[in-house]
């Protein structure tokens, strides 16, 4: 069955879009919430003198939505949950924590059921998630997931463990060194001993 979408329809179309779809879905979900109406030649000739309008609110949304796409992968979302050992969580993070947390930070509204959350979330640690916008723009979403009770977190600890370990190169590194000037200091007053 043919219908005209009158708003997105995730993964299907836009607005003004002639799609097809079997008809116990047009009937039960798309014509019953106003999300399309039947494919009539009435339909579609209103279709087409409002077309003007349907582009000019289609620019409108594409740019809201690379606007937010801007906006969210400015800057990382901490998200704090309960953590047992070796920075494994109790439980996942969920698509409604993750909204919640960009609605707390960084005051967006995004829809929970945009959130790509196919591959959960587990472990303390940066993640990336994806979020759909509108149509094709997806933003990537930039998670911190933390301890909410205040505990270092196991990759800060391997970070700072990390940044021992070159601090100690470079304290032998230069140990070296200032034992090579002094060996090849010895070797010149020797060979200016022996030339006397």
């Amino acid at each position: 069955m043919k219908v005209i979408l009158l708003e997105e329809l995730h993964g299907r179309g836009g607005e003004g879009d002639v799609i097809e779809v079997s008809r116990g879905f047009a009937n039960n979900y798309l014509l019953r919430r106003g999300i399309a109406v039947k494919a009539t030649d009435g339909n579609l000739k209103q279709l087409e003198q409002r077309r003007k309008n349907i582009a000019k609110r289609e620019e409108v949304r594409i740019a809201n939505a690379e606007s937010l796409k801007q906006k969210l992968e400015a800057a990382p979302v901490e998200i704090k949950a309960k953590v047992g050992d070796e920075g494994i969580l109790f439980g996942s993070v969920t698509s409604q924590m993750i909204v919640d947390a960009v609605k707390a930070q960084l005051d967006l509204e995004i829809d929970r059921r945009r959130v790509d959350a196919r591959q959960s979330i587990k472990v303390v640690g940066e993640h990336e998630v994806a979020v759909s916008l509108y149509r094709e723009i997806k933003a990537a979403l930039k998670l911190n997931v933390v301890d909410e009770a205040g505990n270092a977190e196991p990759a800060a600890e391997e970070a700072e463990q990390a940044e021992e370990v070159v601090a100690e190169a470079e304290t032998a590194a230069e140990e070296t060194e200032v034992a090579e000037e002094a060996v090849e200091a010895e070797e010149t007053s020797e060979e200016s001993a022996d030339e006397e």
